[in-house]
């Protein structure tokens, strides 16, 4: 080696010996401001897939649930057709029709019509009458003493309830089992004796 590159080579330890502190400090604040941009990075990736991932969701929502409000208020097509039949069936003067049967069989097809078309979009009667009260399925609207049924099991369906898919559209109202009360019957009796 030559005599300048041994003095080069000096020059450049020494500065290096005195340089030394300030580098390191430069080199942890980079490294420092490194991992916080990864941090960053990484949070901004996570934010990003969640809200692919909400969006995803609230698209398969969409499309399954849209016709939830027009499901919904379907349903009072399928109340009234109930009704006319019931009310037909009822009427004094129309029962001596002669195609009063006709009537309420055409009415009935076109109650099935309306039922298969539910059906294919996944909209299902709740069993009510005989099951055990469920309040996610159904709305309690009267007590009725029965002695023949368990308490707390539906006795009385007093509009039908539905389902589309998994969510409910509308609760069955009904009617639900309870025992006679021995208080109250003795009250009654004693008003009865008085």
């Amino acid at each position: 080696m030559s005599e300048n590159n041994k003095k080069d080579n000096k020059e450049f330890e020494e500065s290096k010996k005195k340089d030394t502190p300030k580098e390191e400090a430069l080199v942890l604040d980079l490294e420092k401001k490194v991992k916080e941009t990864e941090d960053k990075l990484l949070r901004s990736l996570a934010e990003i897939e969640n809200q692919r991932r909400r969006f995803e969701k609230e698209i398969k929502d969409a499309f399954e649930f849209g016709s939830f409000n027009f499901a919904k208020e379907s349903l009072a097509i399928l109340d009234n057709l109930d009704r006319a039949k019931n009310a037909i069936k009822n009427d004094e003067i129309l029962k001596v029709n002669k195609d009063l049967d006709k009537f309420l069989e055409n009415i009935s097809i076109i109650e099935k019509d309306l039922v298969s078309i539910f059906e294919r979009n996944r909209i299902k009667k709740i069993k009510a009458k005989g099951e055990k009260f469920d309040p996610n399925l159904h709305q309690a609207m009267a007590e009725i003493e029965d002695e023949k049924s368990e308490e707390g099991i539906v006795v009385q369906e007093i509009q039908s309830g539905y389902m589309l898919g998994e969510r409910l559209l509308r609760p069955a109202l009904v009617g639900i089992a309870k025992k006679k009360n021995s208080k109250n019957e003795e009250k009654k009796e004693k008003k009865d004796d008085n």
